[in-house]
């Protein structure tokens, strides 16, 4: 019998149907979420999932999701596939056995009946701003095993054949500290389940059961395909780079994540061997979670539009040592793991730089860094402040580093101002870029963005988990590396200089200003090949202040005109001398009013 071919166009409505129904998700729980983490930052992901449970389709939400749904789908579908029915709403959070990445991110997936027999499934993924534990947030890199880091739900039937299990429910809200939050959150996630159901049961009804089986495979090939043809695009070869982080506590000691990039073939295969051991700490990530950050590397290293089904990642082999901190064994603590994640996509984008050097930016700000600020009103009632901050991406061939955005492997959102003081006992002390920040080049890398946060309750609890100072965004094509985070607690008569990642929470009283500088981009280039024009524009944008780029750039502006003649000659005087990594520093430390640190030499590709 002849097998049926399938058309191009149905193929391409199809797909882009299926990426509707994501985006549907994702648009109903941005608009019901009860969070500011989930509705304000954005930290949440959807997707839909054939009959098999592969995924077919995810939303514009986190990159850093997009590897960990196929490990939850395996899961789910090895404990319940024979035991699934109509009405039936799955609920989980565990990362050893259950394809989870830590505990404060929630599944909840519904299977997609059609004529009786299951089809697909919707499935969703949110951050949930408290998980108990022994710390509010869920969060606390000081944890040294997972059972302290809060509740952990293997996959259960939240609802069975539409009745609620409301024994879960009354488990999850004695368990956090912000109950109605948390069930606020999954209620939306739920609410979106159910419409999404609907509008794929009806999709999956116009086309057939059968047929739409058939193409959802053909989807699954044509990203291989699509995959595949990039990779051969790519120079064949094996690639090496690493990156670290910077450590925990009062004495750091770095902390090695080493990759081998293997390109061969239209294939790519991805090897942490040589990366730390798992740490006493909650920066460890589950496997779900290194084969998360190495799709997201992946994909940003390619050009092609490939369609976000699992079909591509055939082409792709992600493996790591057992024991290690991107593969640790239970019970690692693994709550603060989204700095290892961005880390990861770093480090292989430097791998990535040597095979497509014109193409791979400088190093971004280091992900998001998360300040939570936790305690209870004089009512009793608990306040918890939140969110991530994120702020510049590396300089690039063809473009500077983007000032005040998301980290592309994130695409999460700063809670905005006025809902923080609106909500929390909080005053924003300081939202801005920091002027003389990024790393130098002849495309400059983002500058840093600062933020403070004064108390207005009595009392409250700090737990922070930042990075990218001693080992700062590197730089590319003789870039210079960013400018270090920092993490200050400006008391009414007392300044503290916080690790990077306390392991310990810090208390903060009535008044007390907890102020953060993110990580500034790395740099592309040369920077005294920088275009003088966007020296001179930089400083009229205060970016730069006159002595930064005379100093740095070799740039002498006078009366906010450009002195060509002088800044010929000092940029030959310059380039014929040995080249001075530590000035640009001097200036952004006298910026931040720091006393300037023994330079690290750490940070070169």
């Amino acid at each position: 019998m002849t097998q049926k071919t399938i058309d191009s166009v149905t193929l391409e409505v199809i797909k882009n149907a299926l990426t509707s129904v994501a985006d549907e998700l994702a648009l109903i729980i941005m608009r019901t979420a009860f969070s500011n983490i989930v509705r304000d930052a954005f930290d949440f992901s959807t997707s839909v999932c054939d009959h098999e449970g592969k995924v077919v389709a995810q939303s514009l939400t986190n990159p850093n999701h997009l590897g960990a749904f196929p490990d939850a789908m395996g899961a789910l579908i090895d404990k319940y596939h024979s035991n699934t029915k109509e009405g039936d709403v799955f609920i989980f959070n565990e990362p050893y056995g259950a394809g989870g990445v830590h505990l404060p991110d929630f599944y909840v997936v519904k299977p997609v009946f059609v004529n009786g027999q299951l089809e697909g499934y919707v499935v969703t993924l949110a951050h949930q701003c408290d998980v108990g534990g022994i710390a509010p947030g869920g969060m606390a890199v000081y944890a040294t095993d997972i059972f302290q880091e809060g509740l952990r739900l293997p996959i259960l039937k939240l609802y069975e054949g539409g009745r609620p299990n409301t024994a879960i429910f009354d488990i999850i809200e004695q368990n956090v500290r912000l109950p109605r939050w948390v069930l606020g959150d999954i209620g939306s996630q739920i609410a979106a389940c159910s419409k999404a159901e609907r509008t794929m049961g009806e999709l999956i009804g116009r086309y057939g059961a059968d047929e739409f089986r058939r193409y959802t495979n053909a989807l699954h090939d044509y990203a291989e395909k699509v995959m595949r043809a990039e990779i051969l695009e790519m120079p064949d070869g094996t690639y090496h780079y690493q990156d670290f982080i910077d450590g925990l506590g009062e004495n750091p000691e770095p902390i090695c994540l080493k990759t081998t990039l293997i390109i061969e073939g239209g294939h790519i295969s991805i090897d942490w061997e040589g990366t730390s051991p798992q740490v006493k700490a909650a920066i460890n990530g589950p496997m779900p979670a290194t084969r998360s950050a190495s799709y997201t590397a992946v994909r940003l290293a390619v050009s092609a539009p490939i369609p976000n089904c699992e079909g591509f990642m055939r082409a792709i082999t992600v493996t790591a040592p057992e024991g290690s901190i991107v593969n640790p064994r239970e019970p690692a603590a693994c709550g603060a793991r989204g700095i290892l994640m961005f880390r990861m996509v770093d480090t292989l984008l430097g791998a990535f730089a040597q095979a497509l050097p014109l193409k791979i930016p400088a190093a971004t700000e280091g992900g998001s860094h998360n300040p939570h600020i936790a305690g209870r009103h004089q009512d009793n009632q608990p306040f918890h402040i939140s969110g991530g901050l994120l702020g510049s991406w590396g300089g690039s061939y063809r473009r500077d580093g983007l000032d005040g955005v998301s980290n592309y492997a994130a695409n999460l959102g700063n809670a905005p101002i006025e809902l923080l003081e609106a909500n929390e006992p909080v005053e924003i002390t300081h939202y801005a870029l920091v002027q003389n920040s990024g790393g130098p080049g002849r495309s400059r890398g983002g500058l840093a963005l600062m933020r403070g946060y004064r108390l207005l309750a009595d009392e409250a609890v700090l737990i922070i988990r930042t990075d990218r100072r001693k080992h700062r965004p590197y730089g590319l094509s003789e870039g210079l590396a960013g400018t270090p985070s920092w993490n200050i607690l400006n008391r009414p008569n007392d300044q503290l200089l916080l690790p990077q990642c306390p392991m310990e929470s810090t208390p903060m009283l009535r008044n007390d200003e907890f102020l953060h500088v993110h990580a500034g981009g790395g740099g592309f280039g040369n920077p005294l090949e920088r275009n003088v024009d966007s020296v001179l524009e930089d400083v009229r944008d205060e970016y730069f202040t006159v002595a930064y780029a005379k100093d740095v750039y070799g740039v002498v502006i006078d009366d906010d005109t450009l002195d060509l003649g002088a800044t010929k000659d000092l940029r030959n005087q310059l380039l014929s001398s040995p080249r001075d990594d530590s000035s640009y520093l001097r200036h952004f430390y006298d910026t931040i009013a720091l006393p300037m640190p023994e330079l690290d030499e750490g940070n070169a590709p």
